[in-house]
């Protein structure tokens, strides 16, 4: 809409002339276009590497700026990165980053800043595993943005065998220990992360990024799933037990479970929860 147009054109003016400002990059609703009257604005503030280090260090990653300054209830929701933040979000982000660069837009851009070196990062802002100190071309900020959102086909296959693996766990042992042993706090946890792997095995299914917990159950409700499957998932999420953790399993197995072999299912639990930071990830509901 014109006022959120208004509101991040004068939260540019205010940071476009700063030494360390390469780019501003618009995302969520605005980006989309699906913004309400009192939407806020999101940016990604891209400063160089050596800024963003500093910054990470004072732990000075995400503020708010121009609150109630452009419309009421108006605010610049910030969040900053650099060249090797998005360099290293496309090797390796996190679904709910990859997801918060859907629709983006380069809003403003230094004109030397129009193209990010993937070379430049030093290793201090992000991990060194994420690059091998070889030149490569420098692509674009919207091709580099675009890489972001984009999965291979094989790691999408990869997170449907993963997901099922959670399913079959958290569903099939412990929610079946949590109700021999009376243990309620067990219960409700199987039971959330059975219904959480089953969203997740269907978002993979339909190459779909978790955008967070707060979008599960919309995202769920816009990707195709069995017949009965909503209704399932819902009443687990409801009523978490051994009868309705049961009947959303069995949905998925019949849907899914030809993709992972059952000899192969503790191991891929344990590679992918337990034995994550051994591989320098995360377990596999965050990623």
């Amino acid at each position: 809409m014109e006022q959120q147009e208004r509101a991040l054109a004068a939260y540019i003016d205010t940071v476009r002339e700063h030494p360390a400002t390469l780019a501003v990059i618009v995302v969520g609703s605005v980006a989309r276009g699906d913004e309400r009257a009192e939407s806020d604005v999101d940016v990604y503030l891209v400063v160089d590497d050596a800024s963003f280090t500093a910054a990470s260090a004072e732990n000075r990653l995400a503020w708010i700026e121009r609150r109630d300054a452009d419309y009421p209830g108006s605010y610049i929701d910030i969040k900053l990165s650099s060249p090797g933040y998005l360099a290293a979000a496309a090797e390796h982000g996190d679904d709910p980053t990859r997801a918060s660069f859907a629709g983006a837009r380069v809003a403003y851009a230094r004109r030397d800043a129009s193209r990010v070196d993937e070379s430049s990062v030093d290793g201090s802002s992000v991990d060194e595993s994420s690059v091998d100190g070889s030149s490569v071309d420098a692509p674009d900020l919207d091709d580099l943005i675009g890489r972001i959102t984009r999965l291979p086909d094989g790691e999408w296959e990869e997170r449907v065998r993963s997901h099922l693996a959670q399913v079959r766990l958290h569903g099939g042992y412990f929610l079946r220990q949590a109700a021999e042993r009376g243990d309620e706090f067990l219960l409700r946890h199987a039971a959330l992360h059975l219904a959480l792997a089953a969203a997740r095995a269907a978002f993979a299914a339909d190459r779909t990024l978790l955008q967070g917990p707060k979008y599960v159950s919309r995202t769920l409700r816009g990707v195709p799933t069995p017949e009965g499957f909503l209704e399932a998932w819902d009443d687990v999420v409801a009523c978490p037990g051994l009868d309705t953790g049961e009947r959303l399993m069995r949905l998925v197995e019949e849907w899914l479970g030809d993709r992972l072999d059952a000899d192969r299912t503790l191991s891929t639990f344990i590679r992918d929860n337990e034995l994550a930071w051994l591989r320098g990830g995360v377990p596999a509901e965050y990623y």
